[in-house]
């Protein structure tokens, strides 16, 4: 049972001082966090610092080699110079990589070794998130920010200092292109910023007879279009222990954005009253729409009844209309489960998407899980190998679509983290890390979280001064 609510609460949360066994460690004789062991990484990824995370260690000797090349690293902070990294790394690419670790635990030594493969894929380079506490309904002190992922420099798109402590969110990429990009300023200066082809432009995607503006979307191949819901999105909590939070649509449609016209295409059959659709996103192609579809159901009390299929209709990329005839890619009742974000893989292989036991915001579920289709045979497998202890959500593909990034909040469970995966021909996957941060006890004392990690393939070039001049500007309107 859930209860609709108004109110502000806020999580709190400490990092610990001195050693200890981190709760997302890794595993054997000696535990480090963050778990770089056994990992697959692209060679242009930043260094992957980390520390000895147990009680009692004192002293410690890394040592990572392949071929004959080798380098040690003393102490307990294992944190690389960039340069000395990148040249490493470098030339490890497509080679495993050793590591023999020795360390003085409770004045014992203790041995450990494991393996990381560098692979010869590379990443895209920049990646997109808000930085936001793991709050309920309080909003403020969010900013938008862009992270080399090649090293540790990183830009303020937007910030709340900037734009009188506005929400900000749903940055997104058009085909992972930094120079096709989206963000929305929220309040009554408000409205989304589009990044095209280096022209900022601010606008109001809201027209007559749309239950709200623009939400959830993408932006079309072309960047002449977008394809948003519209959502009436209402906050819950649960009565029942162990249940925190639900995030639920009173109602939900679709609409298209014409960037080049400034008209919002609105079409019945896509704006049912008596069914939710929700989180939109094109084929790699541009040529259809998948997106998210349920039967209405009164709320919140029939909450755990909602489950969200994935449909998939044509898109007429001359006209921006979306089909009429709409075919089934994923049953959630079939599956007893309900998927949302979908997202297709640049190579038009794949798509994935995270599925719950019920409804649209898998934030507080820790049951949600991360799946893929196949979409030249429509099989689809659940990513139980990455699987973490509590809820995966918001993925982004990188634009070879050989990587992807998720939000992780496994371990704390409070705060989302980004993780990278690299997924071969075959939709196999490999284990999970987390985005390095120059300091190894950076996630130990950050208390924000990495909210929709997005990746792109170059720099949005938008800074936070951008962003003011923006919001002081009126915006574009839509009919």
């Amino acid at each position: 049972m859930v209860c609709a609510i108004a109110l502000c609460l806020t999580l709190p949360g400490c990092g610990s001082k001195g050693t200890y066994t981190a709760v997302d460690g890794s595993e054997g004789p000696l535990v480090i966090y963050p778990d770089y062991k056994d990992v697959t990484i692209p060679a242009n990824i930043a260094p992957l610092n980390f520390h000895y995370a147990m009680r009692g260690v004192d002293k410690a000797t890394t040592t990572f080699s392949f071929d004959g090349t080798s380098v040690t690293v003393k102490g307990v902070e294992v944190e690389w110079s960039l340069r000395k990294w990148k040249s490493f790394i470098r030339q490890a690419a497509g080679k495993t990589v050793s590591v023999e670790a020795q360390a003085t635990v409770d004045g014992k030594t203790v041995s450990d070794s494991w393996s990381i493969y560098v692979s010869p894929d590379s990443i895209d380079g920049y990646l997109t998130y808000r930085l936001i506490e793991p709050s309920y309904q309080m909003f403020n002190e969010v900013s938008i920010m862009e992270r080399c992922i090649e090293d540790f420099s990183e830009t303020v798109i937007c910030d709340y200092r900037r734009t009188d402590n506005s929400c900000m969110n749903c940055h997104i990429h058009g085909q992972q292109r930094g120079d096709l990009s989206m963000y929305y300023i929220r309040g009554p200066k408000g409205g989304a910023i589009l990044n095209r082809d280096g022209k900022l432009r601010k606008l109001n995607l809201n027209a007559p007879g749309m239950l709200s503006g623009t939400v959830y979307g993408e932006i079309h191949p072309s960047g002449r279009f977008g394809v948003f819901s519209t959502n009436i999105i209402l906050p819950s909590f649960h009565t029942v222990a162990g249940n925190r939070m639900e995030v639920y649509d009173s109602g939900s449609d679709l609409t298209v954005a014409d960037f080049d016209n400034n008209r919002m295409i609105n079409l019945p059959h896509t704006a049912r009253t008596d069914r939710f659709e929700t989180f939109p996103c094109f084929s790699a192609k541009g040529d259809c729409v998948f997106y998210c579809v349920a039967d209405t159901q009164p709320l919140p009390k029939d909450i755990t009844k909602v489950r969200y299929d994935i449909v998939r209709a044509s898109f007429d990329s001359t006209t921006g209309y979306i089909g009429t005839d709409i075919d089934t890619v994923w049953s959630g009742t079939a599956h007893n489960g309900s998927a949302c974000h979908p997202k297709a893989s640049p190579s038009g292989r794949w798509l994935m998407f995270t599925v719950a036991d019920y409804g649209t915001f898998p934030l507080y579920h820790t049951e949600s899980t991360l799946h893929v289709i196949d979409l030249e045979n429509g099989q689809d497998h659940a990513l139980d190998a990455i699987k973490g202890d509590k809820s995966d959500t918001y993925h982004s593909w990188s634009s070879d679509g050989k990587w992807f990034v998720f939000a992780s909040k496994r371990g704390d469970g409070q705060y989302g983290k980004p993780y990278f995966c690299h997924i071969d021909a075959d939709g196999n996957t490999t284990k999970p890390f987390v985005l390095p941060q120059k300091s190894s006890r950076f996630y130990n004392y950050s208390l924000k979280s990495f909210n929709v990690p997005d990746l792109g393939n170059s720099s949005t070039g938008m800074t936070a001064r951008d962003a003011r001049i923006m919001y002081r500007l009126p915006s574009e309107k839509f009919d």
